[in-house]
């Protein structure tokens, strides 16, 4: 017998707090706010004490977890490792734009 699994969709606001950035991410609020502190992850906007994020940090926060977990990766290493990955992006969509020109 096939199994599917089964996907709850949700309509994400644009910008949410980091309790509930949290809790989309499913991590405690003191490890994103942990993240936050040390760069990993930049809020979108502030309101007073508040941070606000952009909903797409989740796909990021679950890689600084996989980096942490499955790695063994430390904090310093994680920023150097999201960075890198960074530059190949960008470098492969200006090899891209390139080659279409020509």
């Amino acid at each position: 017998m096939q199994r599917y699994e089964l996907v709850v969709g949700s309509i994400k606001p644009d910008e949410v707090t980091l309790d509930d950035l949290a809790a989309l991410a499913e991590m405690h609020p003191a490890l994103v706010e942990r993240f936050v502190e040390y760069g990993l992850i930049q809020p979108s906007a502030t309101r007073g004490t508040l941070f606000l994020f952009d909903s797409s940090k989740i796909p990021r926060l679950r890689s600084i977890m996989r980096l942490r977990s499955d790695l063994g990766i430390n904090l310093q290493g994680v920023a150097v490792v999201l960075d890198l990955v960074e530059r190949l992006r960008d470098l492969e969509r200006e090899n891209a734009s390139m080659r279409a020109k020509l």
